[in-house]
């Protein structure tokens, strides 16, 4: 009866179901007609061709038996036009009643009452008592990053989906989803946005600002995080009272930008931890090339320490003994005036003075454009589209109009003299086919890439980028720094710092005997105390004490490598 009841209250609501069950009505008044007309056509032979007479319900009788293919055969026809008939009467039975009838039912009935009950089992609500949750507007690439790290940091976390049967799917599927329309304030109510820690209004631009007026109506004071497309659409989104506001594609650019080797060799600073910057430095053209880390002796000019290096896409842990190839950028960490010194003494150092070659025009190639030449890098560009090519054109040296897959068109741009490349459009799989064809080209280039999908990374890798930052991985980091409170970090695709507390059967050991890195390929970079002191790359027999939290830098498959050996 609750079945019924659900499909009843469906088929009220949906015009198409209403449809369906109009369609079925005419094919059941089809069946009724036919089954009148060879019920009096079996009266008018049985009668004038073998004298014989029946009572109409004789006739219905006789004609269902027949039509049904059940075929009792307590009345049958002698007469060669009598059985001629019942061929007829048993032909359009098998047609209509076994084929037509049930796929129509199916088609008509059952499956519209299958999707109503799969439609009623998206929920509508969170849990009763659900607070400090971050809701998420739409699921897309960025809504599945956020939920993958979110649920490591055991942070609910539920998707809004308005597609009710789209919702269904996705909770069967164990997606923390609730069906909803975002722009109804019933909706928000639902979700307990009152006691939600932020919403993020992943949206396009204009639904983005609708959701955060309506969440403003019913919480004024929950923060929604706003991701937008274009860079004008930030006051509109600040003034609707969205904070904060990111542009991911502006500030993937300007990350791409400052990965680039070019001109004078300089640190880039990727973040901050308490008082240590972490810090990027090109080896390529400096006397730090072919040298081992202890050769180096960074950390007895500078104070600053080498904790790991890029190779070729790998971030590796570096040691003493580590040997710094030509191709290689270290990792270093330090305080801010120990950056600055070691920026200032690799200043003189220039190694190739030619123009940055960015393919592609779209936001974030205009992004990086902007930022290499606020830095007073020249940047040539290779774009095929005109429009794209007029609005970057206040941001290039040069602009080349063309394919980025014909090698005049390269060659002309100045990739076989270029230090570095940027490969800013947004489909994957050019981007991997380009970075194995400018590889090819000049094997001294320096590759930076994005990617939309972090599934294409070892791809693109193996292609023969350098560095690879997405666009997906760059919001949950924006996203999940604000949330925490903490200084953006952007090492690279896949790496991370992270803190954990020293496993207990590790406390009172060295780090030497930890064996961490070896272990797992993690690099301890600080050590820090619940006193809140810190030793920065500490040495190999230091103390694990108890209580203390390690900071390390690697990958999420080395961290969970770590959870799994140490508990």
């Amino acid at each position: 009866m609750k079945a019924f009841v659900s499909y009843v209250m469906a088929l009220r609501g949906e015009r198409e179901l209403r449809r369906n069950m109009r369609g079925l009505l005419k094919l059941l008044l089809l069946l009724t007609a036919v089954v009148a007309v060879y019920s009096v056509l079996f009266h008018v032979i049985m009668l004038r061709a073998e004298g014989r007479e029946h009572s109409w319900i004789t006739g219905i009788y006789w004609t269902l038996t027949v039509m049904s293919t059940l075929g009792f055969g307590d009345i049958t026809f002698q007469s060669d036009i009598g059985r001629l008939f019942s061929i007829v009467v048993l032909v359009s039975g098998v047609v209509l009643l076994l084929i037509v009838l049930p796929f129509a039912f199916i088609r008509l009935v059952y499956a519209p009452w299958l999707e109503a009950q799969l439609r009623l089992r998206a929920p509508g609500n969170v849990p009763p008592g659900t607070s400090g949750h971050v809701v998420l507007c739409e699921r897309d690439a960025l809504a599945e990053g956020l939920l993958r790290q979110l649920r490591r940091l055991g942070i609910p976390c539920f998707v809004l989906e308005r597609d009710r049967r789209q919702a269904a799917l996705l909770h069967g599927e164990g997606v923390p989803v609730i069906a909803g329309d975002p722009e109804s304030e019933a909706t928000w109510s639902g979700l307990a946005v009152r006691d939600a820690r932020c919403v993020v209004a992943n949206l396009d631009d204009a639904p983005n600002t609708n959701v955060t007026l309506t969440v403003r109506e019913v919480a004024p004071d929950v923060p929604v995080i706003a991701v937008v497309e274009s860079e004008d659409s930030l006051d509109i989104l600040e003034l609707s009272g969205a904070a904060p506001v990111f542009a991911l594609k502006h500030q993937l650019g300007a990350q791409l930008a400052h990965r680039a080797s070019a001109g004078h060799v300089r640190t880039h600073v990727v973040g901050r931890f308490r008082d240590l910057l972490i810090a990027e430095l090109p080896v390529h053209g400096t006397p730090l090339a072919g040298r081992t880390v202890r050769e180096t002796a960074l950390r007895e000019l500078t104070g600053a320490s080498v904790v790991a290096y890029w190779e070729r896409g790998r971030l590796l842990p570096a040691h003493a003994d580590t040997v710094l190839s030509e191709h290689a950028v270290a990792v270093v960490i330090g305080t801010p005036d120990q950056v600055e010194y070691l920026d200032a003494m690799f200043v003189i150092y220039a190694p190739n003075e030619n123009p940055v070659l960015i393919i592609g025009g779209g936001r974030v190639g205009q992004a990086a454009a902007r930022a290499l030449k606020a830095q007073g890098v020249p940047v040539h560009l290779v774009e095929r589209d005109a429009q794209a090519r007029a609005e970057c054109a206040a941001h290039c040296d040069r602009i080349f109009a063309g394919d980025a897959a014909d090698r005049a068109t390269l060659m002309a741009a100045g990739l076989d003299r270029a230090p570095s490349v940027l490969l800013t459009t947004n489909d994957d799989a050019t981007n991997i086919y380009l970075a194995i064809y400018c590889r090819r080209l000049n094997p001294d280039l320096r590759i930076v890439s994005r990617i939309t999908h972090e599934r294409n990374l070892e791809a693109i890798h193996r292609a023969g980028a350098d560095v690879v930052l997405s666009y997906t991985s760059l919001g949950v980091r924006l996203i999940v720094s604000h949330l925490l409170g903490r200084e953006l970090i952007v090492l690279g695709e896949g790496a991370d710092l992270f803190l954990a507390r020293v496993p207990p059967t590790l406390q009172g050991r060295t780090l030497r005997e930890s064996a961490i890195g070896a272990r797992t390929g993690l690099n301890v970079v600080a050590i820090q105390t619940p006193d809140g002191a810190m030793t920065s790359n500490p040495a190999g027999d230091a103390r694990l004490p108890e209580d203390a939290e390690l900071v390390m830098l690697g990958t999420a498959e080395q961290r969970a490598a770590f959870a799994k050996l140490y508990r």
